[in-house]
């Protein structure tokens, strides 16, 4: 099991839920991950149950500064990246769209927005020199299907969707691949942000909605992310991969 063996990972939200999930996938087949996280225990923890593939680093995906450093620390340790996945992410509770204040609003835009704009100006130099990467963002089906309630989160996934595929054309040349990935809502700690209020009504409700039946898990998206990265995928860039159950059939 080695489908990315050599090969240099840099995870973002990476201490929980999917990020985690992907961290872990990826070490299992050969590659060397940063576990990057603004909660840097966390980060610890995860990069500590993988062990020495993993090294764990603190970075606020919203300031340029931290992903600047994220950067330099793989290089430091590594020499290369080969795959950057943009994971981390923000939402507003479910609800009225005009209840969102300013702060929050702009917390959303930049961590899941603005820190896709960061990752490429640090990563897209280093990936050109090496001939080619991989860069994966962790967009959502709210991106493709909005549904009231998430007004400006659905927004902030539409636009790293489009971003991913005008990338891809932009970055096509240079041999660097640029896809995302549109999970539905799953077992994570955003879990009730996205239905309101986490019941066992509402989530019988929102698994009603799925046609496999079932929310998505932290192993679902790793798969497909893996997928993504490896070469097995060398002939795919700007796709928005749904990893939904059906949902937005």
């Amino acid at each position: 099991m080695a489908r990315l063996e050599n090969k240099v990972a840099v995870i973002t939200g990476a201490a929980s839920g999917f990020g985690k999930g992907i961290a872990q996938r990826f070490a299992e087949e050969g590659a060397k991950v940063i576990v990057a996280d603004l909660n840097i225990k966390g980060a610890e923890k995860v990069a500590e149950s993988i062990g020495a593939a993993a090294i764990p680093v603190s970075a606020d995906v919203s300031l340029k500064a931290d992903v600047e450093a994220m950067v330099q620390a793989a290089l430091d340790a590594h020499g290369r990246i080969d795959i950057m996945v943009n994971n981390a992410g923000y939402t507003h509770r479910n609800g009225d769209m005009l209840q969102v204040d300013e702060d929050t609003f702009d917390l959303i835009t930049a961590v899941n927005m603005k820190a896709i704009y960061h990752s490429a100006l640090c990563v897209v130099p280093v990936m050109e020199k090496q001939g080619g990467g991989s860069i994966i963002t962790t967009a959502s089906t709210a991106g493709l299907r909005p549904r009231p309630g998430l007004t400006w989160y659905n927004a902030s996934k539409g636009w790293a969707i489009t971003a991913t595929k005008s990338m891809a054309v932009e970055l096509a040349p240079k041999k660097i691949r640029v896809n995302c990935l549109c999970p539905v809502a799953g077992e994570t700690g955003m879990l009730s942000q996205f239905m309101g209020e986490d019941t066992p009504e509402k989530r019988a409700q929102f698994r009603a909605s799925i046609p496999l039946g079932r929310l998505s898990t932290p192993r679902d998206i790793a798969n497909a992310a893996l997928w993504l990265a490896s070469d097995e995928a060398e002939f795919i860039t700007g796709v928005a991969l749904e990893v939904d159950g059906g949902r937005c059939i």
